[in-house]
């Protein structure tokens, strides 16, 4: 887990970004200046190769996705994910504008195992009401790369993340149930195609498929009229996709047509986070289109997407969301960026 991304909102019920699972501005100014700090941070770290460790597979390099787990196992740090958005009504509860911060660290055991853990802080706050403000269930995750041809860029993992249920405030949402999902990951580059199609080598996908298991099948609550209120917790497939369009490939494999500092370090990419639920009177899909820019530079890397929804029931207000995520294993190479433990 490269940081705590948004999931896809359950169907049936509207959850929030993290903000990977990704992530308070009401003010334009400090949007922009956040922005600028993120470029100027970005400036500083920038060298004049790319990124040696973290996220290759033959010549490819593949960033951190923002609403979609990447395929590799890698020591890394998301500090911060940012992310709001507008949340329509929900049954009794009216529109809210949530904004998520959140921290999320992977750590290599192995040079194809790693764990990772994050934690998200929420702003929740309704139409006329007061805001919330609390920590959301806390998140682990294993993963472990079973395959990579650097010949055709290509990468498979497999792993399992838990949202720790009851490790967070109910006042923001956190759920007292646990979700575990065993997912697939995959990433595939287009660099092997022939060179009648070179403009489309610098093409790369990554993406998953996770099955989410409730460790409860519902919950119970009793009003202060005695009345009891059940609420049934689904199965879900989570799914996912992120297109992405690597200038730094272009430039270096493919063939120099001029993008200079420092267009040549960026990476438009377009995220579909997804999320459909199976069973226990609950159907439908929900999740949103996270179309954006990546700024990768050899130790850090910069991020803004927006959050759009993908059909009514995800919502009807765009969002957005932003990270500086390091590579901590090209930052520190011989001391916390190693595997714990190395062949």
């Amino acid at each position: 887990m490269n940081k705590r991304k948004p999931p896809a909102i359950p169907a049936g019920r509207l959850q929030s970004l993290p903000a990977s699972r990704a992530r308070h501005t009401k003010h334009a100014p400090w949007r922009c200046h956040a922005l600028l700090a993120f470029t100027a941070m970005g400036t500083a770290f920038a060298a004049t190769d790319p990124a040696l460790a973290h996220g290759f597979a033959g010549k490819r390099f593949f960033p951190a996705t923002l609403a979609t787990d990447d395929p590799f196992v890698a020591d890394e740090l998301s500090l911060p994910t940012i992310s709001s958005r507008k949340l329509p009504p929900d049954g009794d509860n009216p529109a809210t504008r949530e904004t998520d911060f959140s921290i999320d660290v992977s750590k290599r055991v192995t040079d194809n195992l790693g764990i990772g853990f994050g934690a998200t802080y929420k702003r929740l706050a309704p139409d006329g009401g007061d805001a919330q403000r609390g920590f959301d269930n806390l998140a682990a995750s294993v993963k472990y790369k079973f395959y990579q041809s650097d010949e055709h860029e290509t990468i498979l993992s497999a792993g399992i993340d838990w949202d720790i249920g009851n490790s967070g405030s109910k006042r923001v949402g956190a759920e007292s149930f646990s979700t575990f999902t065993p997912t697939l990951f995959f990433g595939k580059g287009f660099g092997d195609l022939p060179a009648d199609m070179k403009y489309l080598r610098p093409f790369a996908v990554t993406g998953l498929v996770g099955y989410g298991i409730p460790s409860r099948a519902s919950t119970t609550t009793t009003s202060d009229e005695g009345e009891d209120t059940i609420e049934r917790h689904p199965h879900t497939l989570q799914w996912g996709l992120a297109v992405e369009y690597s200038l730094p490939y272009l430039q270096s494999f493919v063939q120099d047509v001029g993008i200079r500092e420092p267009f040549n370090r960026m990476i438009p990419v377009v995220e579909f986070a997804m999320s459909t639920a199976l069973d226990r009177g609950a159907s439908g899909t929900t999740g949103t289109m996270n179309p954006g820019i990546i700024w990768a530079g050899q130790y850090v890397q910069l991020a803004v997407e927006a959050v759009i929804p993908v059909n009514s029931r995800s919502g009807n207000r765009t969002g957005w969301i932003a990270q500086v995520h390091f590579f901590l294993d090209d930052l520190f190479p011989t001391s916390i960026g190693r595997p714990i433990f190395r062949k």
